[in-house]
């Protein structure tokens, strides 16, 4: 928790014991954006004409008493600076360097839709599939308790969020695990099996095709229409099919405790450093970013990954007939849903919607930008690919600013368009 009136070199002081400060101090090289007599390490080749990134992100640390972040970006499809900022582990005082992994949250849903659209590609999936069906419950849908509206979804909707479920009228079954594993009468957490069968028993809050309404269940039913067409579990498949042809190595679903944690990955931090109990060991104490089941949100939100390796993703996924998809896959990607969650009342197509696992604003002559933030707790993490062929990711170890609550990912989005206008000169 930061204190009434505590900047980020108190913070920092009372997280850290005093012999891991004097390394932070004295052994840290490279370190830009002094604040008073402690200086924020800073990891990564220092590009002199980039200097405007290097100033955000010490400054942002600084005024949001945040830990640690790393940075990527690219432009015309070229890695160009890749930084770390601040701390990946107070425990002993590791900075953050460019190859660090985090949990990226729902910046995975742009690659669980890769992987849904190549199945398409490959004619092993179709977008008008009833996911439910693709998963051996056609018996199933025709019972009594079950909505009738639920026979019209379609692997289209879930990946627009526009299947019927809102969780702003309801819950979000994915971190409901009490209600869920009392009503299946199974252990808590519950598997992804038992969630779908109890959703098959709720209604929906909505006509299929008809709303937008953020659905990290959607994007569950997509891994498992994913394991189902392929006979492997979604991680092996994204990695064989998405990630390999990238050369992307180090990325993989996260594990859920402390110990779980991987070579490279930062350790995470509530904004309030609050703690809890972990669902899979009642009777311990952890972090509260290591309470849940980050296992069971595979393909809805628990990749671990590099700031390179997404803006990789980035770049291949706006690239017409790369390795991952081809340029009619990616046309569908990037293209407004049918009616109103696309459209306005006069057919225009929105000023911003959701694509295929992207948030989509329209520029103007078929160009656009193309962005996902993730959240949860521990981690805020920002992928963003412009018009202009200059794409970047942006990784937090921690969720929310210390000053006003606020998500990290949400803070900094503006803050690195304004910090490119102010590049003179790119590197080539």
């Amino acid at each position: 928790m930061t204190l009434p009136g505590e900047n980020w070199e108190a913070m920092l002081m009372r997280r850290l014991r005093p012999a891991l400060l004097l390394t932070v101090i004295g052994s840290l090289q490279g370190c830009v954006g002094t604040t008073s007599n402690l200086s924020i390490p800073v990891t990564g080749e220092a590009l002199p004409d980039l200097q405007p990134f290097d100033d955000l992100l010490t400054s942002f640390l600084v005024t949001h008493n945040t830990l640690g972040a790393s940075v990527c970006i690219a432009r015309e499809g070229r890695i160009i600076y890749a930084r770390g900022f601040g701390i990946a582990d107070t425990r002993i005082a590791k900075p953050v360097e460019p190859h660090a992994l985090f949990r990226i949250a729902s910046v995975s849903k742009p690659i669980t839709a890769a992987a849904v659209m190549r199945l398409i590609q490959n004619c092993k999936l179709k977008l008008d599939d009833n996911p439910f069906i693709v998963l051996g419950y056609a018996d199933r849908l025709r019972d009594d308790d079950v909505d009738p509206r639920i026979r019209a979804i379609t692997i289209d909707h879930l990946l627009h969020h526009t299947a019927g479920w809102d969780r702003d009228q309801t819950y979000d079954p994915m971190f409901q695990y009490s209600r869920i594993s009392r009503a299946m009468n199974v252990p808590s957490p519950p598997p992804h099996t038992a969630i779908i069968e109890f959703m098959l028993t709720q209604p929906l809050q909505s006509k299929p095709g008809s709303v937008y309404a953020y659905s990290n269940f959607g994007y569950c039913l997509l891994g498992r229409v994913i394991e189902k067409r392929t006979d492997q579990t979604y991680e092996q498949y994204v990695q064989q099919k998405i990630l390999a042809p990238l050369k992307i190595t180090s990325m993989r679903i996260g594990g859920s405790l402390p110990e779980d944690r991987v070579d490279f990955e930062v350790r995470y931090y509530d904004v309030h450093d609050a703690t809890g109990s972990p669902v899979f060991e009642p009777g311990r104490t952890v972090p509260r970013p290591y309470v849940g089941d980050h296992e069971i949100m595979d393909s809805h939100g628990a990749w671990i990954a590099t700031a390179t390796d997404l803006v990789k993703i980035a770049i291949a996924l706006n690239t017409p007939d790369n390795r991952l998809l081809n340029r009619r896959s990616l046309q569908i990607m990037f293209s407004p849903p049918e009616g109103a969650p696309g459209h306005e009342p006069n057919g225009d197509v929105k000023a911003w919607f959701y694509g295929c696992g992207w948030n989509v604003r329209p520029i103007k002559d078929r160009l656009y930008n193309n962005w996902h933030m993730g959240l949860i707790n521990g981690s805020s993490t920002l992928l963003v690919r412009r018009y202009d062929d200059l794409a970047w990711a942006v990784l937090f170890n921690c969720d929310r600013s210390a000053v006003n609550g606020e998500p990290l990912a949400g803070l900094i989005d503006p803050l690195m368009h304004r910090a490119a206008a102010k590049v003179k000169v790119w590197p080539r």
